[in-house]
């Protein structure tokens, strides 16, 4: 049997949007958001004043923490931001899409 060969550009995911939304707000998050990154973003270190709980949906990007060695993520990968980390970021060649949650 042949099964689908799954790419960055397509989401392997087994959740929906509103699920994740639900999830997170009942685990006492302030808001979920849906944000996307074309490919070749960069964004330089700097912090938030919230915690960031994020699911990669799609694409491929690249997480710095605190100065720790970078970390690939692609679709159904985590991660956390806890408040004032150190963090930088950067987007595959087709960029990237997470959902990610925030608490204040």
């Amino acid at each position: 049997m042949n099964q689908p060969t799954a790419t960055l550009d397509t989401p392997i995911l087994d959740i929906t949007l509103d699920q994740f939304r639900d999830t997170m707000l009942a685990r006492g998050y302030d808001e979920v958001v849906e944000r996307h990154w074309d490919g070749g973003t960069v964004l330089e270190t700097h912090t938030h004043p919230f915690e960031a709980n994020a699911l990669v949906v799609q694409g491929e990007m690249f997480l710095t923490l605190d100065g720790a060695a970078e970390r690939r993520l692609v679709a159904g990968d985590r991660f956390q931001v806890l408040p004032g980390t150190p963090h930088s970021e950067r987007y595959g060649d087709a960029g990237a899409t997470y959902w990610v949650a925030r608490k204040n």
